[in-house]
């Protein structure tokens, strides 16, 4: 992605890519792929939770945009996820599910045995035990690099959208997902503009495989709204303005304009100013999303943070596109604990990019609010009440 975060919780959490200049901000992603020893322990809380968890509860039927988060916990431990997902219950109607493709298991068909999809269907029944609607995402790149591919086999060769065996995995994933739950939302890439940007010669390929997938999606799951999401940040950056192809390559096939934006990484800590979201408003006529983003309360001195900006960051979302919003997806309810995630995350140069997200939350790390919960909450109550 052009700028990402943390997301749910399976497995290692890995940062999510992120910035300009090479794109050397990133940010903490809940696994979306690979989990080894570390993940196989949360693996088992997840089973464990749907199991304590089993009694369904309806989500909020509101009026207005689906409000939620990634439902990434403070740390890797059972009692942690569970207090994550109560937490988003409070605060929230939708929680957003972006995993990784796969790839092995679904290049043979969309009905394939695959752990990695059992722990998705973990996760959907603990979020709806807590009334949040799952918001899917199938995600064929790497969250540390949206210029890379994320756990392609290494037999298969150098990774590419015009693959045979990549095309027919993605589909095959995002029609199993499709079929499965039949769900309001479904996104087909993460911060597209990012990959098509560094790779020219395959953006053409990215394109055709959206639009080959869009008609298999709506083939098994016709009420379901397709989309990817688009790095808006790095979009409105672009010298002489927004490239607005990278987005109207996928028209007229994108059922509603999906968007991350991470602002205070871009603008030295600030939040965004009036009119920051006005050219994306004007672009379109159709619904837009915020499919993640945020600001920190606390920084570092590259990147200040502090709980105004975070505030101010909210307001800027709610003022300049809270009318035209079908769902908005803030990266983090809870803060991360850093320490707790040293093993998870491996490296220091992961770690030092992490260190930008961990106080993203609306809460802190012990689900204590920041004074940016309870904007967020009076937000949420104006735009789902009924007109």
């Amino acid at each position: 992605m052009g700028t990402s975060r943390p997301r749910p919780a399976l497995g290692k959490i890995r940062p999510a890519a992120s910035g300009r200049e090479g794109r050397d901000v990133q940010a903490a992603r809940p696994p979306q792929g690979n989990a080894p020893a570390r993940g196989q322990g949360l693996r088992r809380i997840v089973l464990l939770l749907a199991a304590l968890l089993a009694h369904p509860i309806l989500a909020q039927t509101a009026s207005g945009p689906w409000m939620g988060f990634f439902p990434s916990p403070a740390r890797i431990e059972w009692s942690s996820l569970l207090a994550t997902l109560r937490g988003i219950g409070r605060h929230a109607d939708a929680v957003l599910l972006q995993r990784n493709v796969p790839w092995e298991a679904f290049e043979q068909g969309p009905e394939a045995a695959s752990r990695r999809f059992a722990d998705l269907d973990n996760l959907v029944r603990l979020s709806r035990a807590q009334g949040l609607e799952p918001i899917f995402v199938v995600d064929a790149l790497n969250g540390l690099d949206r210029r890379a591919f994320q756990g392609v086999p290494a037999a298969w060769g150098k990774p590419s959208f015009a693959d045979p065996r990549i095309r027919r995995a993605f589909r095959n994933f995002a029609v199993r997902i499709a079929r499965s739950y039949r769900p309001r939302y479904l996104g087909l890439g993460s911060e597209v503009n990012t990959y098509m940007t560094a790779h020219p010669e395959d953006a053409p390929h990215l394109v055709s495989l959206y639009l080959e997938t869009y008609a298999a999606v709506k083939r098994a799951s016709p009420a379901t709204r397709v989309f990817a999401t688009f790095q808006w940040d790095e979009l409105r950056a672009a010298p002489g303005g927004p490239d607005w192809s990278l987005i109207e390559a996928f028209e007229p096939r994108l059922d509603l304009w999906v968007i991350s934006s991470y602002p205070c990484l871009w603008l030295g800590g600030r939040p965004p100013g009036a009119g920051y979201y006005a050219p994306l408003a004007r672009r379109t006529t159709r619904p837009l999303a915020v499919g993640e983003g945020g600001c920190a309360s606390r920084g570092t001195p590259r990147h200040p943070g502090s709980d105004r900006n975070q505030t101010a960051y909210l307001d800027a979302i709610a003022d300049q596109l809270g009318p035209r919003l079908e769902f908005w997806i803030y990266l983090l309810y809870n803060d991360l604990d850093l320490d707790a995630y040293r093993e998870a995350v491996g490296s220091d140069r992961d770690l030092q990019t992490l260190e930008l997200f961990v106080r993203m939350g609306l809460a802190d790390e012990k689900g204590r609010p920041k004074p940016a919960l309870e904007t967020w909450d009076r937000i949420r109550r104006r735009l789902r009440s009924p007109p």
